[in-house]
């Protein structure tokens, strides 16, 4: 299982900004911290679930209820702290205001460090509440596809999927390479040495790669002067990644459960699918041109179209088709339900969105820079990111805070509207 992304405290002064904590400053050493009133009434609620099911467990083990108090242990723990933190401050404000000078100085040289613990007990309360991602501990797919930007997009493509193999390598996760596609072209390279890549997926096979690869789904653009600009103009040209949750190859019955129920995301009704046999496309000798190994497959209701051609086996062809299949179908029915939600509390929150059809980082060569409009982080070294080094992981961390804080906003957004409806039908 890949460890969660750590919560820096840049974090909480995020979630501050952005309104989710809010302080009372009442002198210039007595600070408050008060956390939206929806959201610590939720954390009270869940403790109290947690304790009852705690003490239930003691007398009798039950799975059910085991793995709910695991779920919400986070919670429960979480406020633990808050509450421990918030009771040390308001005895150093009870001190501030004491005749002993020596008590009164003492109390000033630990409110700053008292205050901190708050602020970072306030932010680990918020995100244990919010729901995990129901995907976000699955091994996933990066799908990179050239978009805008004609043959500098292909070969920049190829700088993206390399990235990602490098990032993966740096950081021992196990990877395997489902489809790398190369379009024809005239043998010329790129800038940095690419080729002009049509498709590719790769696979990270680490449980939990989801989690950490789905702030990287959208347009990445890229400003370079390419290898073939004779006047030395930039260029501007995009390519587009999706991350889709994948099973391991070697499925567990867990997972095969999955596909075969009819509620789950993964489900696809054999009925629905129109498969066709291929002739492969590309280098490979007289194979390719003698056999029907390459497969497509049509998901009729929704058009959803796969094919693939890497393995001269059509069985194994066929296999990879409907594993990728089913991760994309997958992937659509959750950003359906996100956006049936979005539009539910559009009254309590802006009616902002981030698809795969956003431009969500930009790749600047001349100035040296990486800079994701989402986070708002601004990074050089630009040969340190698409080498996958430390650079890399820094901008994606910071992606990742990013989506927490947009959990916790979508989490206050849902309490407040469920509070309202509830005195609304008093």
């Amino acid at each position: 299982m890949l460890a969660a992304p750590w919560v820096c405290r840049s974090c909480v002064r995020s979630l501050r900004r952005a309104g989710f904590i809010h302080f009372v400053r009442r002198a210039s050493t007595d600070i408050t911290i008060k956390l939206p009133p929806a959201l610590l009434e939720r954390a009270r609620r869940l403790t109290a679930e947690h304790d009852q099911l705690s003490a239930a467990l003691e007398k009798s083990f039950d799975p059910k209820k085991a793995k709910r108090a695991g779920e919400i242990s986070r919670v429960a723990e979480a406020l633990k702290q808050f509450e421990k933190a918030k009771a040390a401050l308001s005895e150093l404000q009870g001190l501030l205001e004491s005749d002993d000078a020596e008590m009164r100085e003492l109390a000033r040289d630990d409110l700053e460090a008292t205050n901190a613990q708050l602020e970072e007990s306030c932010h680990n309360l918020s995100a244990a509440l919010t729901p995990k991602h129901p995907f976000a501990d699955m091994p996933c797919l990066l799908e990179v596809r050239p978009g805008p930007g004609g043959t500098e997009g292909r070969f920049f493509a190829d700088t993206i999927f390399r990235m990602y193999k490098a990032y993966c390598a740096n950081k021992g996760y196990r990877t395997r390479v489902v489809q790398y596609e190369a379009s024809d072209s005239d043998g010329s390279t790129g800038s940095e040495g690419e080729i002009p890549l049509q498709e590719a997926v790769l696979e990270v096979q680490e449980p939990g790669a989801y989690g950490i690869f789905r702030g990287e789904a959208g347009m990445h653009r890229v400003q370079r002067v390419p290898a073939t600009e004779k006047s030395g103009r930039t260029h501007t040209s995009a390519v587009a990644v999706w991350v889709l949750p994948s099973f391991p190859e070697n499925s567990t019955s867990e997972s095969e459960a999955d596909w075969d129920n009819p509620e789950s995301d993964f489900y696809v009704d054999p009925s629905e699918v129109r498969s066709e046999k291929m002739r492969a496309s590309g280098a490979g000798g007289q194979h390719v041109n003698k056999t029907e190994s390459a497969i497509r497959l049509t998901h009729i209701p929704t058009g959803t179209t796969v094919s693939m051609q890497d393995s001269r086996s059509q069985h194994r062809n066929r296999e990879a088709a409907w594993r990728l299949l089913r991760s994309r179908l997958a992937q659509q029915r959750r950003e359906a339900r996100e956006e049936a939600a979005r539009q539910l509390r559009s009254s309590v929150l802006p009616n902002s969105q981030i698809t795969r059809g956003d431009k969500i980082r930009t790749y600047q060569y001349q100035q040296d820079r990486c800079t994701d409009h989402r986070s708002g982080l601004n990074t050089h070294n630009l040969p340190d990111v698409l080498r996958g080094g430390e650079t890399l992981e820094k901008v994606m961390k910071s992606v990742q805070t990013w989506l927490i804080n947009k959990d916790i906003q979508a989490l206050i957004a849902d309490e407040e509207a469920a509070a309202k409806s509830g005195k609304g039908s008093k």
